[in-house]
């Protein structure tokens, strides 16, 4: 049962390791890839006033912030998987690998998109004005029957997407790694079988201390900012707190990428022993 399972204690003590010898080279490729692009749109936000327009432009912002911060995770993992990886070489294989976790995580977000439209197109059916929530404008009545379906089928569909994202989460590390494309999909759910219930654990522990933190951070920090420059300045105040908030959530992605490039390693390895293994009466006969 040795091999069979992978202890997170020894991927975590792995991953401590790594950010202890090259942190600094990773933080290098964090700030710019991870960071920079969440403070451009916490500017955006800050800033910028609403109008449609401004809005079209936001959205093209926010895709090619996710597009910057997709090729920095490839990089971290590249960077943090091989000692021998130094920053250019990581970058190189950044380059190579883009397109297809690129192809990969766009199939993953139309099978998303598609997955959650039933519940709003019921809804939508029943009469419920999407375009004037949040607004002070009262909704139409709407039949108990079409909320408690849409309802129970949200609820299922996030547990299902739990558990979808627990399996895919070594999925860029096996892109970069094993060169593969959308088959990356079906790899990475084998290689984290087995491991479920322990990676649910690990993602929602990161969710909550991410959540936690950044919070915690962007209020301390405001608060701040708002006794030294005032209340007016409700625009820089906000900014300054996201940036507080961005710092953190930048620092815990890099040891999140960092851990899942170690889990990916480890997962690799014990399915190497468990072939080995396999094969050793075979050899013997």
């Amino acid at each position: 049962m040795g091999c069979r399972m992978v202890k997170m204690g020894n991927v975590w003590e792995r991953t401590v390791e790594v950010l202890n010898g090259r942190g600094g080279m990773l933080a290098g490729i964090a700030i710019p890839t991870i960071f920079v692009p969440g403070a451009i749109g916490a500017a955006w936000k800050a800033f910028v006033p609403v109008t449609p327009g401004n809005a079209v432009i936001g959205l093209v912002v926010t895709f090619v912030a996710t597009l910057v911060t997709i090729w920095g995770q490839l990089a971290i993992i590249a960077a943090s998987s091989d000692p021998m990886t130094d920053r250019r070489a990581a970058f190189a294989q950044a380059n190579a690998r883009f397109g297809p976790a690129l192809l990969v995580g766009l199939v993953l977000a139309v099978v998303l998109v598609v997955a959650y439209l039933p519940p709003f197109v019921l809804l939508a059916i029943a009469g419920m004005n999407f375009a004037a929530l949040g607004a002070d404008v009262p909704q139409p009545a709407i039949a108990p029957g079409y909320a408690l379906v849409a309802g129970l089928y949200i609820l299922v569909l996030a547990i299902v997407t739990l558990l979808l994202v627990v399996r895919l989460v070594p999925l860029y590390a096996v892109v970069l790694h094993e060169r593969r494309g959308v088959a990356a999909i079906a790899r990475s759910w084998r290689l984290t079988r087995r491991h479920s219930w322990r990676l649910i654990g690990v993602v929602l522990l990161f969710v909550i201390v991410l959540a936690v933190a950044s919070t915690a951070a962007q209020s301390v920090v405001g608060l701040i900012a708002r006794l030294a420059l005032g209340a007016d300045a409700r625009g820089t105040v906000a900014f300054i707190a996201a940036l507080a908030g961005q710092a953190v959530s930048t620092a815990l992605t890099l040891v999140a990428i960092v851990f899942l490039a170690q889990l990916y390693l480890a997962l690799v390895t014990r399915e190497r022993l468990l072939a080995e293994r396999a094969a050793q009466p075979a050899a013997i006969a």
